[in-house]
C-alpha cells in the first residue's frame, strides 16, 4: 500500500470548467449542465511556443495551471506524469495524410508536436522545471494507470508530483472510431508528505475489485465519455469531503483501489 496526500486539484471538461466549478457540482450543490469549454490560451507558456502548442497540449495545460493556481510550493519544484490515452488525434490524421501523398510533406510544426510526451515538454518550458516526468498512456485506464505512476514517483524521488490526464477528440474521421464526449483533463498534486494545504490522504493499493461509478446518469456518461474523466468518481469523493474507497481498473487484470481520508 502506498499512502499519499492530495495538496491541489485542477479540471477542464463539459459543464466543469475549473475545480471549484467541479467541486460544486460533484457535492451536489449545483446541477451539471453540459457546456463547451472556452477558448484557452496557456498562461505560463512563452508567447512563442504558444503559438506552436496544439489543442491537446492546451487541454493538458489546462487543467494543470488549474491546480497550480491553488499549490503554495514552487511549481518548478514539481515531479510531473501526463497521461493521454491517445496522444494528439489532429497531429496523427495530419501526419498520416501527408504521408498518402506523393511529396509527402509532413508539417515541420506537426513532427515537433508528433511525440507523445510533447505536453510533458512544454511544460517543463513553461515552469523551468529539471524533476522528472513520464508520460505514459494506457488506453481507457490511462487515468488510473498515471495516478500510480505518480504515486510511486511521489514515493521513490520524494518530490510532489503533478498527475495530468488529457484527451481531445479527433477529426470527423477517427472521431467516428474513437468517440469523445468532449474535451477533457483532470489534474492532480500529490505529495509524500502531509502539510497545512493538504485536501486528503490517499491510500492506494492493487487488487480485483469493482471500479466505481456516478450515481448521476448523466454524469457517469460523462465519466465514460474520455478517458481523462475516469477520475470523477475520486473527484467526487473529494468534494464531498468524507472517507471513500474508490476502484479503477487497470490495463492487467489487476484494479486499482484509493481510499480516501481526512488529511
Amino acid at each position: 500500500m502506498i499512502e499519499l496526500f492530495i495538496q491541489a486539484l485542477g479540471i477542464a471538461a463539459p459543464g466543469l470548467a475549473d475545480w471549484p466549478q467541479a467541486r460544486a457540482v460533484l457535492a451536489g450543490h449545483t446541477a451539471w449542465a453540459n457546456a463547451e469549454l472556452p477558448p484557452y490560451q496557456p498562461a505560463l507558456l512563452p508567447p512563442n511556443e504558444r503559438r506552436r502548442v496544439t489543442p491537446s497540449v492546451k487541454q493538458a495545460f489546462r487543467a494543470a495551471e488549474d491546480a497550480v493556481s491553488r499549490y503554495t510550493g514552487a511549481v518548478d519544484q514539481l515531479a510531473a506524469v501526463f497521461a493521454s490515452s491517445d496522444g494528439d488525434l489532429g497531429i496523427i490524421h495530419r501526419i498520416s495524410l501527408a504521408l498518402t501523398e506523393t511529396a509527402r510533406a509532413v508539417s515541420p510544426t506537426d513532427f515537433h508536436n508528433s511525440v507523445h510526451n510533447a505536453a510533458a515538454g512544454y511544460w517543463s518550458i513553461a515552469t523551468g522545471s529539471r524533476l522528472p516526468s513520464t508520460t505514459i498512456s494506457a488506453y481507457d485506464d490511462s487515468f488510473a494507470a498515471g495516478l500510480l505512476e505518480a504515486a510511486l514517483l511521489a514515493t521513490a524521488s520524494g518530490h510532489d508530483t503533478l498527475l495530468v490526464a488529457y484527451d481531445v477528440p479527433g477529426p470527423p474521421l477517427l472521431q467516428a472510431a474513437r468517440p469523445f464526449i468532449g474535451a477533457a483533463s483532470v489534474a492532480v498534486i500529490l505529495s509524500p508528505s502531509s502539510g497545512p494545504q493538504t485536501l486528503a490522504r490517499l491510500r492506494l493499493s492493487l487488487g480485483v475489485g469493482a471500479v466505481s461509478t456516478m450515481p448521476d446518469l448523466a454524469l457517469d456518461a460523462l465519466r465514460l465519455g474520455n478517458p481523462a474523466l475516469r477520475a470523477l468518481p475520486l473527484l467526487r469523493a473529494l468534494a464531498l469531503g468524507d472517507p471513500a474507497a474508490i476502484g479503477f481498473a487497470l490495463p492487467s487484470s489487476q484494479g486499482l483501489r484509493v481510499e480516501i481520508a481526512p488529511p
